[in-house]
Protein backbone atom coordinates (compact mmCIF):
# COMPACT_ATOMS: atom_id res chain seq x y z
CA UNK A 1 0.00 0.00 0.00
CA UNK A 2 1.15 3.32 -0.88
CA UNK A 3 0.55 6.51 0.87
CA UNK A 4 0.95 10.38 -0.76
CA UNK A 5 0.76 13.41 1.65
CA UNK A 6 0.18 16.41 0.02
CA UNK A 7 2.24 19.35 1.66
CA UNK A 8 2.22 22.94 1.41
CA UNK A 9 5.14 25.13 1.72
CA UNK A 10 3.57 28.01 4.21
CA UNK A 11 5.28 30.91 6.55
CA UNK A 12 5.60 30.08 9.90
CA UNK A 13 3.10 31.80 12.23
CA UNK A 14 5.12 34.45 13.46
CA UNK A 15 6.39 36.37 10.57
CA UNK A 16 4.68 39.50 10.14
CA UNK A 17 3.65 39.53 6.70
CA UNK A 18 4.32 42.20 4.03
CA UNK A 19 2.01 43.17 0.78
CA UNK A 20 3.97 44.03 -2.57
CA UNK A 21 3.06 45.62 -5.68
CA UNK A 22 0.37 47.43 -4.73
CA UNK A 23 -0.98 45.36 -2.63
CA UNK A 24 -1.31 42.49 -5.36
CA UNK A 25 1.01 40.22 -3.51
CA UNK A 26 2.95 39.07 -0.57
CA UNK A 27 6.77 40.02 -0.03
CA UNK A 28 8.33 36.56 0.15
CA UNK A 29 11.43 38.66 1.15
CA UNK A 30 12.15 37.37 4.99
CA UNK A 31 9.74 34.74 5.71
CA UNK A 32 10.60 31.88 7.28
CA UNK A 33 8.68 28.86 5.40
CA UNK A 34 7.74 25.78 7.37
CA UNK A 35 5.60 22.92 6.33
CA UNK A 36 1.22 23.14 7.02
CA UNK A 37 0.68 22.18 10.44
CA UNK A 38 -2.38 19.90 9.24
CA UNK A 39 -0.05 18.46 6.80
CA UNK A 40 3.06 17.88 8.69
CA UNK A 41 0.08 15.71 11.27
CA UNK A 42 -0.74 13.74 8.09
CA UNK A 43 2.57 13.09 7.24
CA UNK A 44 3.57 11.75 10.92
CA UNK A 45 0.16 9.79 10.87
CA UNK A 46 1.42 8.18 7.67
CA UNK A 47 4.95 7.40 8.95
CA UNK A 48 3.09 5.64 12.05
CA UNK A 49 1.54 3.55 9.57
CA UNK A 50 4.59 2.24 7.61
CA UNK A 51 6.14 1.85 11.09
CA UNK A 52 3.16 -0.80 11.70
CA UNK A 53 4.37 -4.08 10.34
CA UNK A 54 0.91 -4.90 9.82
CA UNK A 55 -0.41 -2.29 8.33
CA UNK A 56 0.55 -2.83 5.06
CA UNK A 57 2.26 0.07 3.97
CA UNK A 58 5.08 0.01 2.28
CA UNK A 59 6.11 3.76 1.36
CA UNK A 60 5.38 7.05 2.08
CA UNK A 61 5.55 9.71 -0.81
CA UNK A 62 5.19 13.73 0.03
CA UNK A 63 4.11 16.02 -2.89
CA UNK A 64 4.05 19.67 -3.46
CA UNK A 65 3.17 22.07 -6.09
CA UNK A 66 5.63 25.06 -6.61
CA UNK A 67 8.48 26.49 -7.05
CA UNK A 68 12.31 25.30 -6.53
CA UNK A 69 12.50 27.65 -3.81
CA UNK A 70 10.49 25.17 -1.94
CA UNK A 71 12.41 22.79 -2.04
CA UNK A 72 13.92 23.06 1.45
CA UNK A 73 10.51 22.42 3.12
CA UNK A 74 10.42 19.28 1.11
CA UNK A 75 13.81 18.19 2.31
CA UNK A 76 12.35 19.15 5.71
CA UNK A 77 9.15 15.66 4.98
CA UNK A 78 12.20 13.74 3.76
CA UNK A 79 14.09 14.35 6.64
CA UNK A 80 11.20 13.50 8.74
CA UNK A 81 10.96 10.16 6.95
CA UNK A 82 9.22 10.14 4.05
CA UNK A 83 10.95 7.92 1.63
CA UNK A 84 10.80 9.92 -1.66
CA UNK A 85 9.02 13.47 -3.32
CA UNK A 86 7.21 14.97 -5.97
CA UNK A 87 7.13 18.59 -6.98
CA UNK A 88 5.71 19.96 -9.53
CA UNK A 89 7.31 23.13 -10.42
CA UNK A 90 4.05 25.60 -11.08
CA UNK A 91 3.48 28.60 -9.10
CA UNK A 92 -0.47 27.63 -8.86
CA UNK A 93 -2.56 30.69 -8.72
CA UNK A 94 -5.19 29.00 -6.64
CA UNK A 95 -6.70 25.86 -4.61
CA UNK A 96 -7.99 24.61 -8.07
CA UNK A 97 -5.20 24.50 -10.36
CA UNK A 98 -3.56 23.22 -7.53
CA UNK A 99 -5.35 20.06 -7.35
CA UNK A 100 -5.32 19.65 -11.38
CA UNK A 101 -1.31 19.47 -10.97
CA UNK A 102 -1.49 16.75 -7.72
CA UNK A 103 -4.32 14.79 -9.53
CA UNK A 104 -1.74 14.39 -12.64
CA UNK A 105 0.60 13.05 -10.20
CA UNK A 106 -1.30 10.86 -8.61
CA UNK A 107 -2.75 8.95 -12.03
CA UNK A 108 0.68 8.63 -13.24
CA UNK A 109 2.14 7.05 -10.20
CA UNK A 110 -1.11 5.54 -8.56
CA UNK A 111 -1.32 5.82 -4.75
CA UNK A 112 -3.73 4.24 -2.57
CA UNK A 113 -4.18 6.89 0.48
CA UNK A 114 -3.86 10.65 -0.34
CA UNK A 115 -3.61 12.26 2.90
CA UNK A 116 -4.61 16.53 2.63
CA UNK A 117 -4.32 18.43 5.75
CA UNK A 118 -8.07 20.12 6.19
CA UNK A 119 -6.30 23.45 5.29
CA UNK A 120 -3.20 25.55 4.95
CA UNK A 121 -2.70 28.06 7.71
CA UNK A 122 -1.92 31.12 5.78
CA UNK A 123 -4.89 31.07 2.81
CA UNK A 124 -7.59 28.88 4.98
CA UNK A 125 -9.14 27.63 1.71
CA UNK A 126 -10.07 23.86 2.84
CA UNK A 127 -10.47 23.12 -0.79
CA UNK A 128 -8.01 21.09 -2.12
CA UNK A 129 -8.84 17.72 -1.06
CA UNK A 130 -12.18 17.18 -2.35
CA UNK A 131 -11.04 18.76 -5.86
CA UNK A 132 -8.66 16.10 -6.17
CA UNK A 133 -11.17 13.62 -5.49
CA UNK A 134 -13.20 15.06 -8.30
CA UNK A 135 -10.56 15.10 -10.79
CA UNK A 136 -9.49 11.18 -9.76
CA UNK A 137 -13.51 10.63 -9.24
CA UNK A 138 -12.71 8.82 -6.34
CA UNK A 139 -13.81 8.69 -2.60
CA UNK A 140 -13.14 11.70 0.17
CA UNK A 141 -13.56 11.48 3.59
CA UNK A 142 -13.32 14.82 4.96
CA UNK A 143 -12.89 15.97 8.85
CA UNK A 144 -10.43 12.72 9.45
CA UNK A 145 -9.10 12.72 13.35
CA UNK A 146 -7.93 9.31 13.11
CA UNK A 147 -6.49 6.27 10.84
CA UNK A 148 -6.32 3.07 11.08
CA UNK A 149 -5.67 -0.23 8.99
CA UNK A 150 -7.27 -2.97 9.75
CA UNK A 151 -7.13 -6.70 7.26
CA UNK A 152 -5.79 -4.43 5.01
CA UNK A 153 -8.89 -1.70 4.58
CA UNK A 154 -8.47 1.91 5.81
CA UNK A 155 -11.19 2.70 8.96
CA UNK A 156 -11.50 6.07 9.23
CA UNK A 157 -12.41 8.40 12.19
CA UNK A 158 -14.71 11.21 11.56
CA UNK A 159 -15.70 14.35 14.02
CA UNK A 160 -19.42 14.65 13.52
CA UNK A 161 -21.59 17.05 15.60
CA UNK A 162 -22.02 15.31 18.94
CA UNK A 163 -19.67 13.14 18.42
CA UNK A 164 -17.76 10.49 16.11
CA UNK A 165 -18.36 7.89 13.48
CA UNK A 166 -15.66 5.24 11.75
CA UNK A 167 -16.14 4.61 8.45
CA UNK A 168 -14.34 1.97 5.80
CA UNK A 169 -12.76 3.12 2.79
CA UNK A 170 -11.73 1.63 -0.02
CA UNK A 171 -8.68 2.44 -1.82
CA UNK A 172 -7.84 4.42 -3.08
CA UNK A 173 -8.61 7.20 -1.59
CA UNK A 174 -8.75 11.33 -0.51
CA UNK A 175 -8.50 11.58 3.25
CA UNK A 176 -8.75 15.42 4.22
CA UNK A 177 -7.10 15.65 7.79
CA UNK A 178 -7.86 17.57 10.43
CA UNK A 179 -6.40 18.21 14.14
CA UNK A 180 -6.09 14.49 16.69
CA UNK A 181 -4.56 12.68 13.30
CA UNK A 182 -1.55 12.55 15.45
CA UNK A 183 -0.48 13.86 18.85
CA UNK A 184 2.70 15.60 17.71
CA UNK A 185 4.35 16.11 14.14
CA UNK A 186 7.33 13.74 13.94
CA UNK A 187 10.94 15.80 14.85
CA UNK A 188 13.40 14.72 12.00
CA UNK A 189 16.24 12.75 13.59
CA UNK A 190 20.14 13.70 12.67
CA UNK A 191 20.31 10.46 10.68
CA UNK A 192 16.88 11.81 9.14
CA UNK A 193 18.34 14.88 8.26
CA UNK A 194 21.66 13.22 6.67
CA UNK A 195 19.72 10.89 4.70
CA UNK A 196 17.28 13.09 3.44
CA UNK A 197 19.55 14.97 0.95
CA UNK A 198 20.12 12.19 -1.07
CA UNK A 199 16.68 11.12 -1.42
CA UNK A 200 14.94 11.23 -5.02
CA UNK A 201 12.68 14.57 -5.35
CA UNK A 202 11.27 14.19 -8.82
CA UNK A 203 10.33 17.17 -11.10
CA UNK A 204 6.95 17.16 -12.86
CA UNK A 205 6.21 20.01 -14.98
CA UNK A 206 3.10 21.26 -14.98
CA UNK A 207 0.11 20.21 -17.27
CA UNK A 208 -2.52 23.24 -18.62
CA UNK A 209 -4.66 23.51 -16.02
CA UNK A 210 -6.80 26.96 -15.81
CA UNK A 211 -7.61 28.95 -12.91
CA UNK A 212 -11.52 29.61 -11.48
CA UNK A 213 -9.74 32.92 -9.22
CA UNK A 214 -7.67 36.20 -9.46
CA UNK A 215 -6.14 38.04 -6.25
CA UNK A 216 -7.85 41.59 -6.51
CA UNK A 217 -5.91 42.68 -3.50
CA UNK A 218 -4.46 41.83 -0.06
CA UNK A 219 -5.54 43.79 3.31
CA UNK A 220 -4.91 43.68 6.67
CA UNK A 221 -7.50 43.38 9.47
CA UNK A 222 -8.08 46.61 10.60
CA UNK A 223 -6.21 46.99 14.27
CA UNK A 224 -7.37 46.42 16.82
CA UNK A 225 -9.94 49.53 19.48
CA UNK A 226 -8.32 50.26 22.54
CA UNK A 227 -10.16 48.55 25.93
CA UNK A 228 -12.74 50.82 27.06
CA UNK A 229 -13.40 49.80 30.98
CA UNK A 230 -16.50 50.54 32.42
CA UNK A 231 -17.10 51.52 35.96
CA UNK A 232 -18.74 48.15 37.70
CA UNK A 233 -21.46 50.72 39.21
CA UNK A 234 -22.58 51.79 36.05
CA UNK A 235 -24.21 48.65 33.82
CA UNK A 236 -26.10 51.45 32.04
CA UNK A 237 -23.20 52.18 30.14
CA UNK A 238 -22.15 49.04 29.61
CA UNK A 239 -25.23 48.25 28.08
CA UNK A 240 -25.46 51.11 25.51
CA UNK A 241 -21.93 50.26 24.16
CA UNK A 242 -22.84 46.82 23.57
CA UNK A 243 -25.48 47.28 22.00
CA UNK A 244 -24.77 50.81 19.56
CA UNK A 245 -21.13 50.31 19.00
CA UNK A 246 -20.16 46.32 19.68
CA UNK A 247 -24.05 46.22 18.61
CA UNK A 248 -23.99 42.33 19.92
CA UNK A 249 -27.04 43.01 21.70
Amino acid sequence: MKILVCISNVPDTTTKIKFAEGNTSIDTSGIQWVINPWDELSLTRALELKDDALSGVKSVTVAHVGPAGSEPTIRKALAIGADDAVRVNYIAPDAYSVAAQLAEVIKKEGFDIVMCGIESSDFNGSAVGGMISEFLAIPSVSSVSGLKIEDGIPVLTREIDGGRESVKVPVPFVAVVQKGIAKEPRIASMRGIMTARTKPVRLYEPVAAESLTETARFEKPAPRAACKYIDPENPAQLIELLQNEAKVI
